[in-house]
């Protein structure tokens, strides 16, 4: 039970460190001094890029650890999440003088791709929920065999 509890806590600070290097990252324009790279228009940008990517591929290393060990269901709910990615490209996009055109084709129309499969996903994994409930209750109501006694 302590080993669960400390498991959970240590995936909760996980969590929450990461929400606050991201929400830092967006809110505090200071932020990309601590990070080690000289931020634009002082320094290069190249490694943010490089940051970019890295975070990237460890979603996407998500979505096939989750497919590999077949959790759907669980499957959607972080693709649902991830659907915030391609939105906040958008905003970023348009407030950074970027053209809506582009907004709306390339961000836009990948949040709506993930939405499209996030849904999919959740909704298989209710239908498959309630199947395997009618199947143990049919299990539970069907007629056992007979005991010998001795």
């Amino acid at each position: 039970m302590f080993k669960r509890r400390a498991t959970t806590a240590l995936a909760v600070i996980t969590g929450l460190t990461v929400m606050f290097f991201g929400l830092n990252f967006l809110l505090n324009p200071g932020a990309p001094d601590g990070f080690g790279i000289d931020p634009w228009p002082t320094g290069n940008a190249d490694g943010y890029f490089i940051v970019k990517g890295v975070r990237d591929i460890a979603v996407a290393s998500t979505v096939f650890v989750l497919l590999a060990m077949k959790q759907r269901r669980a499957l959607g709910w972080v693709i649902l999440v991830d659907a915030v990615m391609p939105l906040g490209d958008a905003v970023a996009v348009v407030t950074n003088g970027g053209s809506l055109t582009t907004a709306l084709s390339v961000h836009i129309s990948a949040a709506l791709v993930v939405l499209l499969t996030a849904g999919l996903l959740i909704a298989e994994g209710r239908r498959a929920g309630r199947t395997a409930g009618r199947t143990a209750v049919a299990a539970d109501e069907a007629p056992q065999p007979a005991r010998a006694t001795a």
